[in-house]
């Protein structure tokens, strides 16, 4: 096998840990007192991080191509 396609591996990967550590991380985001347009906490912080990991995946396949 060769390794002229074994590329090294480039920290901007880890950006991509951000969504599961912030969102398996459950007691900080599990109370219900901050309310957005009527959700909970518990709801739109969920909710934000669908569009911020898509960015977060963008940003990251940007940088690295």
């Amino acid at each position: 096998m060769s390794n002229l396609n074994r590329r090294s591996p480039n920290p901007i990967w880890l950006i991509l840990l951000l969504p599961y550590i912030a969102l398996l991380w459950v007691p900080f985001y599990n109370f219900t007192e901050v309310n957005v347009l009527g959700f909970p906490f518990f709801y739109w912080y969920q909710f934000m991080w669908v569009p911020l990991t898509s960015l977060l995946i963008y940003v990251v396949y940007k940088v690295i191509k």
